[in-house]
C-alpha cells in the first residue's frame, strides 16, 4: 500500500501524537528538529497457515520522520514514525499478499560527543500498526537505536542508524485471518524487525 494512501486513511491513530507532539514544540521552542530518514528493513519469517513451513517476507526500504527536542545538554526526547510495505507469498495458492507496518514511539536520545562526531543511543516505547489484505491489528512495542551525527552546519547534521524493533503479539493473532481462514502467522510472540537507516536532521 503506498504511504500517502496509507496515511490518509489511518490519520486518526496520529492525532494523540500530534497533540503531544504540539506541547513539546510550544515548550521546548529554540530546541526543535525535524529529521527524514530513508532506510533498509530486514524482516523476519512468518509462518504458514497450516503451521508447516516458513514464509519469507521481503526486506523493503523503510520512510521514517522524527520530531525532536532538546531535553538535556546532551541528550533529546524524540517522536518517531517510521513506515514499512512488503510482501509474502502464502503456500495455499502462492498468491502474494502485502504486509504493511508503522511504528509510533516515544523516545529518549543519548548524545556521546566524539572527536569529529556525536554518537547516539536511544530507547522508546509506544506502538506498532500491523495491516495486511485480510486484516489490522495494534500491539505494543519497544525500540533501541545506536547511531552518529555528523555537523553540517549549525543548523544541518547528516544522521546514520541502526534500529532494532521488538513487537508483542498475541498467540491468536489473526492479522493474516479471514473468515476463519489463515494464510500466515507470526512465528513468535515478538516480531523483530532490524533496519539501517540515513537521514537529514534540521534544526529549528
Amino acid at each position: 500500500m503506498p504511504p500517502v494512501k496509507f496515511f490518509s486513511q489511518y490519520n486518526v491513530m496520529f492525532i494523540p501524537l500530534y497533540c503531544t507532539l504540539l506541547f513539546s514544540m510550544t515548550a521546548q521552542a529554540g530546541d526543535l528538529e525535524i529529521t527524514p530518514m530513508l532506510g533498509y528493513t530486514f524482516s523476519p519469517e512468518l509462518i504458514s497457515g497450516d503451521n508447516t513451513e516458513e514464509l519469507a517476507t521481503t526486506n523493503e526500504a523503510n520512510l521514517a520522520l522524527a520530531f525532536s527536542w532538546k531535553d538535556s545538554t546532551d541528550g533529546q526526547g524524540q517522536v518517531l514514525l517510521n513506515y514499512i510495505s512488503r510482501d509474502f507469498t502464502d503456500n495455499i495458492d502462492q498468491s502474494n499478499h502485502s504486509f504493511d507496518t508503522l511504528y509510533a514511539h516515544f523516545n529518549g536520545v543519548a548524545f556521546f560527543k566524539e572527536k569529529n562526531h556525536i554518537t547516539t543511543v536511544g530507547m522508546g516505547v509506544g506502538m506498532t500498526y500491523f495491516n495486511s489484505d485480510f486484516d489490522s491489528a495494534i500491539y505494543p512495542s519497544v525500540t533501541f537505536a545506536v547511531g552518529t551525527r555528523y555537523k553540517l552546519s549549525d543548523k544541518l547534521a547528516f544522521i546514520t542508524e541502526l534500529r532494532a524493533y521488538a513487537t508483542l503479539t498475541k498467540d491468536d493473532e489473526s492479522v493474516f485471518c479471514q473468515d476463519g481462514t489463515c494464510v500466515a502467522h507470526i512465528d513468535d510472540a515478538v516480531w523483530f524487525d532490524g533496519q539501517i537507516s540515513i537521514g537529514l536532521a534540521y534544526n529549528f
